[in-house]
Parts: structure tokens; C-alpha cells; sequence
């Protein structure tokens, strides 16, 4: 048996410029951590004695004969690309739901593969894995997927993820221990109780991206990366928080111009609520439309955040840095 644990991510700056429709005309950014929550996936070789040859097991559990029998959209066509067709039994859990914009989807998809290829007794690199995962999600399943979330799945960490015509690169970001820990104090991270189907947002904003009609915003969401990171870098743990977060506040606004399902009413007034009660910026995760609201504020005025979105689930979280590991192998 072998079990594989894979991160999510929230995603702080450059989302949207990390689609090809974008950074295959110009280069694309993006700045973001991975999570302490995650997809587990359990992959065992099943004995011949079931009337089924692959069974997947999840909010449903599907017992079938060829992979091509399987609705589960990313194991049929990640077993398809690894040319697995039998005797498997997959089970799947994770720490949050689906569809809240925290790149599960992909984090399940990276720790598949991760799993697939332990189960053969194979290692492949993080940026190997990172690709094919893009491969199978945009090519294979077709979905509206941009090349950010695989890469923080597979990697772990905050990272300055580059795009380009060439290929992608990953470098993490320079910050101390002291640093580091108040940023992840500083971040609050609400769940909405609203969820989505990105594909749906962001086939609206892939539409706008390939007509250019967005890349004034594109390109000013692009340079925020490296203003970020220069922000991290040039000051002290207070003035870094809300200098960040007056930067994402900027981003959001700028997020929202991409498409008009980005955000809504009850959203809007959640986050008004937020800054009013004195965080400095915030986003959605992911493509907007819902999920999990974060914020950037200071630590004494977190309470009075919480009070104004009494009727939000905060989630209890911390940074990760490790990416999708195999957690447990047995012969």
C-alpha cells in the first residue's frame, strides 16, 4: 500500500498570469505558500478474488471493471496517462471540501500521480511532477486550469513561480524565521460556506485573456510578485504585514476586473466587513466566486475581524513546505 499526502495553497499574487493564453505572449508570476491541510491518497494493489478489477473510493464509491468505466475525472485520466488499467484500490480523503479555491483539485491530481509512480518504485522530481499533473488537468480533462496549483502541490512552500514560453521555475522566497512565523500569524482565513465550480468563473476570464481586453491588469498583477518579494525582503515583520496586505487589497480589486463572476454581493460585503474592522487587504482563493476568504491583519485587531464575520468558520491553519510526499509504503 502506498499513501501519498499532498498540500493546498493560497495564492497571494500574479493568479491569472499563469495561463498560457497569457504567458505564452507575455511572461506570467506568481507568489504563494502552501498549507498544513491536505489530500491523502491510498493506492493498493487489489487481489484477483473481487468480481471488479479497480475500485475508487470517495464521496461515492465506484467499482468497475476498465478505467475507462471510471466518472472520476482526474483518476480515469491519470490512470490512462500512467497506462494503469487494474487490480486498484483507491481511496481518497482530504482536510477541507472541494470547489473553495484552495487548488484541491490539483493537489489530488499531484498526489496521484505521486502515488501511481511509488507504487511502481519510482521517484520523480517535483518539477516532473508539477508538469504532468498540468498535462493530464489541461490536456486530458480538458479543465480551465491555469500551471500555479500543481507546481505548489508538488513543491511545498512560498515560492516566486515563473512562467514563459520556455517552461516554468520555482525559487523559493528569501525570509527569515521571524518573518516568516508573524506572516503566518498575520493570515486569517475564513470559509464563506460558498462553493463553486471554478471551471465555470474561469472560462469567462480565459475568453477575456485571450482577446488582450485584460492584460493592462495582467501585467500590473505581474509586477505585484516581485514588489511582494521585495517587500519581504526590505522590511521589518510589522511594516512587511501591511504593506502586503495593502498590495493584496490593490490585487483584489484589480482580481475582481478579470470577470464578473469573481465575486458577488454577500462577497463584497464580507470583505468590507473585514477591512472596516481593520485588516489591511485580502482575497478569495483560487477563482473567486466563493470558498476561502484570507486576510492580512494585525494581530490585535484579529478579534474585532472575527466578531464582524461572526457568521464564518475561521480555519485553523499554519504554512507547510514539504509539497506532495509519500507518507506510507508497505510491499
Amino acid at each position: 500500500m502506498i499513501i501519498s499526502r499532498t498540500p493546498v495553497r493560497i495564492s497571494f499574487f500574479g493568479g491569472g498570469t499563469d495561463y498560457k493564453e497569457y504567458f505564452e505572449r507575455k511572461n506570467g508570476a506568481v507568489l504563494g505558500t502552501t498549507i498544513d491541510k491536505y489530500t491523502y491518497i491510498s493506492v493498493n494493489r487489489l487481489s484477483d478474488f473481487f468480481e471488479y478489477k479497480i475500485r475508487v473510493g470517495y464521496s461515492r464509491a465506484e467499482l468497475v471493471n476498465d478505467v475507462n468505466q471510471i466518472l472520476h475525472p482526474s483518476v480515469r485520466e491519470t490512470l490512462k496517462f500512467m497506462k494503469s488499467n487494474g487490480n486498484l484500490d483507491i481511496h481518497i480523503f482530504a482536510d477541507l471540501p472541494a470547489k473553495t479555491g484552495l487548488g484541491s483539485s490539483s493537489s489530488f491530481t499531484v498526489g496521484f500521480l505521486n502515488a501511481l509512480y511509488a507504487l511502481e518504485g519510482k521517484i520523480i522530481s517535483k518539477q516532473q511532477l508539477a508538469e504532468e499533473a498540468i498535462y493530464i488537468e489541461q490536456q486530458r480533462i480538458k479543465e480551465n486550469v491555469g500551471c500555479q496549483d500543481q507546481v505548489h502541490a508538488a513543491f511545498g512552500g512560498l515560492n516566486v513561480i515563473e512562467f514563459g514560453k520556455s517552461g516554468l521555475s520555482v525559487r523559493p522566497v528569501v525570509i527569515s524565521n521571524e518573518k516568516y512565523e508573524f506572516l503566518d500569524k498575520s493570515l486569517m482565513v475564513f470559509y464563506t460556506g460558498i462553493t463553486r465550480y471554478a471551471t465555470e468563473i474561469l472560462a469567462e476570464q480565459i475568453e477575456n485573456t485571450k482577446t488582450c481586453s485584460k492584460d493592462d491588469y495582467l501585467q500590473r498583477m505581474h509586477r505585484m510578485v516581485y514588489e511582494a518579494e521585495e517587500i519581504i525582503s526590505s522590511n521589518e515583520c510589522r511594516e512587511m504585514v501591511e504593506k502586503l496586505g495593502r498590495l493584496l487589497d490593490e490585487s483584489w480589486k484589480l482580481k475582481k476586473c478579470l470577470s464578473r463572476m469573481i465575486s458577488n454581493d454577500v462577497i463584497d460585503d464580507l470583505y468590507g466587513k473585514a477591512i472596516a474592522a481593520g485588516a489591511y487587504g485580502g482575497k478569495l482563493a483560487g477563482a473567486g466566486g466563493g470558498g476561502f476568504l484570507f486576510l492580512l491583519a494585525p494581530m490585535e485587531r484579529q478579534q474585532a475581524i472575527r466578531e464582524a464575520l461572526h457568521g464564518l468558520m475561521q480555519v485553523d491553519f499554519g504554512f507547510e513546505s514539504e509539497g506532495s510526499k509519500i507518507i506510507y509504503l508497505t510491499h
